[in-house]
């Protein structure tokens, strides 16, 4: 997830974080939850869905293993940037949205997401939101790269505005500081926890050269030398991989060095041994409790704890900004003109 924009300072969402669980009564009906959401919202009105998403997911992460971490970052660009609504979804004509921020250019999964989309529309027309897709998604993502499948809360509504400049505001630079890092958690409310639970996401996938070589290997804080704080083993593999002065380069590679696929520990390994790949990655070793979390979960023998960690965190990020009710829209194509 680094340096602040002044306008990330004055645009706080104030959102209350309800820790109780919500759960699925005995009756099998969903019980309220956070502003309108429940885990099995969807139990009387569409009761295969949850089913048919990760029925399509399994497809998907099949034909290409590369689109699980990839429908994994769709969601967090999708819920920093205005909530959870879908936005990102939306295309703007005059190439103003979302989808046209810097951030975004590389961002992967629209397709897939409107696949899924369309499978629902057939069983259960009008009645799952793209915005959900996205979350169900994600959490499918995660569960076919061997990690939890966590429950989700479910019945968001689909946002109708997309802004380029919402994007370029609202989501954390890969160059990062951790100083900076918590400001962009705390202006969605989210806390340090959330912070290094979330950085674990990079346990899965790929990240293009451009996105880091400059910061990392060739240009640390405009200095024109190697960032010092980055393991003298590691970086000359990353050397070999992309070369300087291209920040455009779409090189890829792996944010989890050896098991970029496999929703583990591992990425915290990496970072307690300074091979964070992102200078966002290694700024979680410059404030003690997420470098103390960080040392716990390398060490930790079993995902178990990191797991738990893991859902309450996602479901956190899933709640910010919700659209609920009478409120924004259930759209037939997620992919809609916006302008």
């Amino acid at each position: 997830m680094a340096s602040l924009d002044l306008d990330v300072l004055v645009r706080v969402v104030v959102i209350v974080v309800v820790t109780t669980a919500v759960v699925v009564d005995s009756s099998g009906l969903p019980l309220p939850g956070y502003d309108g959401l429940a885990v099995g919202f969807y139990k009387e009105k569409c009761p295969q869905a949850e089913d048919l998403v990760l029925a399509e997911m399994r497809e998907i992460v099949h034909e290409d293993r590369t689109l699980a971490p990839a429908l994994l970052r769709f969601m967090f660009h999708d819920c920093f940037v205005r909530g959870c609504d879908a936005s990102i979804m939306l295309i703007s004509r005059n190439g103003t949205g979302e989808r046209d921020a810097l951030p975004s250019y590389s961002l992967r999964g629209y397709e897939q997401i409107e696949k899924i989309k369309a499978k629902l529309e057939e069983e259960c027309p009008m009645t799952v939101s793209c915005a959900d897709i996205i979350v169900m998604a994600a959490r499918d993502a995660v569960f076919l790269s061997k990690g939890p499948r966590y429950d989700v809360e479910t019945g968001r509504r689909d946002g109708k505005a997309s802004f380029q400049c919402d994007a370029d505001n609202d989501l954390p630079p890969p160059k990062s500081n951790i100083v900076d890092l918590k400001i962009y958690l705390s202006v969605k409310d989210l806390g340090w926890k959330d912070l290094v639970v979330l950085s674990g996401s990079h346990t899965i996938g790929m990240a293009q050269c451009g996105t880091f070589a400059d910061d990392r290997l060739y240009n640390y804080s405009g200095k024109g030398m190697q960032d010092p704080s980055l393991n003298k083993m590691y970086a000359p593999e990353l050397r070999k991989a992309c070369e300087a002065g291209d920040p455009n380069d779409p090189t890829p590679v792996e944010m989890d060095p050896g098991s970029p696929y496999t929703f583990d520990l591992s990425y915290y390994r990496a970072v307690y041994n300074n091979k964070g790949l992102f200078l966002s990655d290694q700024a979680l070793l410059d404030d003690k409790r997420t470098r103390d979390y960080v040392a716990r979960m390398a060490a930790a023998e079993s995902p178990d704890e990191y797991f738990t960690d893991y859902a309450e965190a996602m479901k956190n990020m899933g709640r910010l900004e919700v659209l609920t009710g009478e409120n924004g829209e259930i759209r037939r194509v997620c992919s809609a003109y916006v302008d």
